[in-house]
Parts: C-alpha cells; structure tokens; sequence
C-alpha cells in the first residue's frame, strides 16, 4: 500500500510540473536573414531571407531579393533554418512514465477498434511531448497501440493548451498490425486463420458502407475512410511475405492509400512496392538487425536503400521508446554517413514525412504560403553538436525551448563548472 501511495504521489507531483505555457498567436511579422535555409524538399538557400506573418510564410528566397524587411528582424548570418521535423506513427502524449499505469493510454481492450480516436486521449502537458522540441521534433502523428487494427492516429503540433488546440489533422488513418508468418523460427500455424479474420472483417467494413445500416456499427463506420480516399491506412509489416500480402489484400478489399510502416525487408521486394505505390515509414536506423546471416548495418543502410529504389520514404522511431523519438534528427543523419545525401536524408523528416502523412500542403517545407513552423540552429540540425535551438516557431509562433531536461543541464553545468 505504502508502495502504491508513493508512485501515485510521484506520478501527481510530476503531472503538476507541467510544460511551459503555450506561445500566443504570432502578432507581428518576422523576417530572418543570412542564414542557411534547408528547405526540406532537397534544396538549400545560402544567404537566405526569409518571412513570414499571421503563421504563414510570405517569402522563402535568397537575401539578395529587393523587398522590404519587415517586423522583427532575426539576424541568421552562420546560422541554419530548417522546417519543423515530423515524428510519425509515435504514442507520444499517450504514455507518460512506462512504470505508473495510470499515466498510460495508448490501448485498449479488443483486436479489432478503429473506431477508438487516440486523440482525445492525447495529453498536451505531457513532459517527453515538451522534451522533442529543443531537437526541431515540433509535430507528430499520435498513434494507438495493442491489437491487430489498435485505433485512429491524429496528427498534433507539440505546443497546446489542448488536444483541440494541437489538432492538425484528425483521424487521419487507421493502423494494421499484420500477423507474423513465423513465429521466432517455427511457421505460426494459424498465420493463415489470422488472414481470414483480417480479410472478414474488411470485406464486412467495405459491404457496411455501400448500403444505409440497419444499425450502427462503429468499427465498420470508421473504416469507411480507408475506403473513400479519406483516411490512409498504415500497414505494420517487415517480413517479405507479410508486406507482400500485406499490400495485396489491403488494397483487393478496397484500401485506397496503403503506407507500410517498419518495412524491414521492404527492400527485397522494393519493386513490387514501387509498382503498388507504396511509400514506406522505415524504423529508426540505430538497432541491430534481426538475424545473425544479414549484414551488420543493414537497418543503417535500409532508408538510403528504399530511396534508391525510387520510394517515397520517411523516418518512424518506432511504436515504443517515446523519449527516443527526440533522437528522430540523428537517426536521420546516421543515413549520411551511409552515403545518403543530407538534404535527402532532411527530407525522410520534413518533406517525405509531410508528403506520406498528407499534410504537406501546409508542414514539412519552407515554400511560400505554407505554416511558419520551423528552426533556427547554430549548425548542422542532424548532427548531436549542431542541433542546438536558438528560436522555434509553430505556426508563426516563437515557443518555449525549456523543458525539464533544460533545466537539469543548467543545474548541473553550473555544478561542475570548473570556473566557479
């Protein structure tokens, strides 16, 4: 009981340590000159100008142009400035502390629950949400977990009084985990019983929606977005058979826009995906591959692999380990040193992300008219020693670069500064 008390006292003193207040609406027009500008669609403008007002852009362009420089002017001279990284398939803001379940809300009870929203769960004070934004991680595609179709993924922006204030785009896909053909090194014996449930139940979705219902029927009503072109659907795969039945029978039944999500193996079956129109969010590069015969930076080298193939491709973290999803930009930058060139590699977290998630006409690229959200940093934004924030904007706003893991740096720098 004591044990219990004590998480449970823990857990509140740390809810009520919430994030730094969220930034007004932007009030004046901001220009930034002489920086770098990284646009996250492969190109780069040295000794750029850029402004922007009310939230949106009004001029991406060399500092050469004639135009008038308006409101407050941020000197950009040595530094870079690059659009908002995108964090996709994450349960940031779901989770809070992995050990205390009452801080912990990414699933729930059943195997098939798309009509289960994961956004009004999203919590916007959530302490890890505020740590992704000292590293340019500025949205995400908030995302369910548990079962084989766990819910409905929302995309937010990391700073909001809400989850109606962060909102992007709601409800913007429903989530697949295929079954695995093996399981460990023995053949999973009801692999194909598992595929009859998956193909019932969208066959069942798909008839649901060509006829007015009798009756309600909420998992059958949420699914009608897959089919209609409104919502993608994000197909959990990595095995070479499961991808290639994955996509298969996803898209015979009717799924209009099919995204594989992990694809581990994607690139043996690269052109098949290619053929399908499959873009593909591939698992972060730092881990090691899944069996002794591949070769040893195998998930280092998968990203600039797929894109050679001629994918659309982006950068997922993973569905677990949210704290790491602030590495996002280095996992990034890891696909350089595998001979992947830099703005490409900025863009499998910018443009291609924003592309596959369908919001690109407003994130993911600094071009004219599209949201002011993006960074300005000292250097080189996907690498450890150059990712350092110096101002951030979300749609125009200037936001809060503190967070808790800020504060402990200044605490303990000053503890060990040998000056003092």
């Amino acid at each position: 009981m004591k044990i219990k008390l004590f998480i449970t006292i823990l857990f509140l003193t740390f809810i009520a340590n919430a994030q730094q207040t969220p930034a007004p609406v932007q009030s004046e027009a901001i220009t930034i000159e002489g920086a770098t500008a990284h646009l996250g669609n492969g190109e780069v403008i040295e000794n750029s100008l850029i402004m922007f007002e009310q939230g949106k852009l009004t001029f991406v362009g060399s500092a050469m142009t004639k135009i008038a420089r308006r409101g407050k002017k941020i000197k950009g001279q040595g530094k870079h400035v690059y659009p908002g990284f995108i964090a996709p398939s994450t349960s940031l803001g779901l989770i809070e502390i992995d050990a205390v379940r009452a801080s912990k809300d990414q699933d729930e009870i059943g195997e098939m629950i798309p009509h289960i929203r994961s956004l009004i769960a999203y919590n916007s004070e959530s302490k890890v949400v505020e740590s992704m934004r000292p590293n340019g991680v500025l949205l995400g595609q908030i995302t369910p977990q548990g079962g084989r179709i766990p819910g409905t993924s929302s995309i937010v922006q990391f700073d909001a009084w809400n989850w109606e204030d962060a909102a992007v785009k709601t409800d913007d896909g429903i989530h697949l985990h295929w079954p695995n053909s093996f399981q460990g090194s023995k053949p999973n014996k009801k692999y194909g019983e598992q595929l009859e449930e998956i193909r019932s139940f969208l066959k069942n979705a798909e008839a649901y929606g060509k006829e007015e219902a009798k009756e309600l029927n909420p998992q059958f009503a949420a699914m009608q977005g897959v089919f209609n072109g409104e919502q993608k659907l994000y197909l959990y795969a990595n095995g070479e058979k499961e991808i290639l039945d994955g996509v298969r029978i996803t898209q015979q039944l009717g799924a209009k826009y099919v995204v594989l999500v992990g694809g581990y193996r994607a690139d043996k079956v690269a052109e098949f995906l290619k053929k399908k129109d499959v873009p593909v969010l591939v698992r972060h590069t730092h881990k090691l591959p899944y069996t002794d015969d591949e070769d040893y930076d195998l998930p280092y080298k998968l990203p600039k692999m797929l894109m050679d193939a001629g994918l659309l491709v982006g950068l997922q973290n993973s569905e677990t380990s949210n704290f790491q999803t602030r590495n996002l930009p280095f996992f990034a930058g890891q696909t350089v040193a595998q001979g992947l060139d830099k703005e490409k590699a900025l863009q499998l977290i910018t443009g291609n992300t924003a592309q596959i998630l369908g919001i690109d006409d407003a994130y993911g690229t600094l071009e004219n008219g599209k949201s002011a959200t993006l960074f300005i940093a000292e250097g080189d934004a996907l690498d450890m020693q150059g990712n350092q924030l110096l101002h951030a904007f979300i749609d125009g706003r200037e936001i809060s670069l503190q967070t808790h893991q800020t504060e402990l740096w200044q605490r303990y720098s000053r503890k060990y500064d040998k000056s003092n």
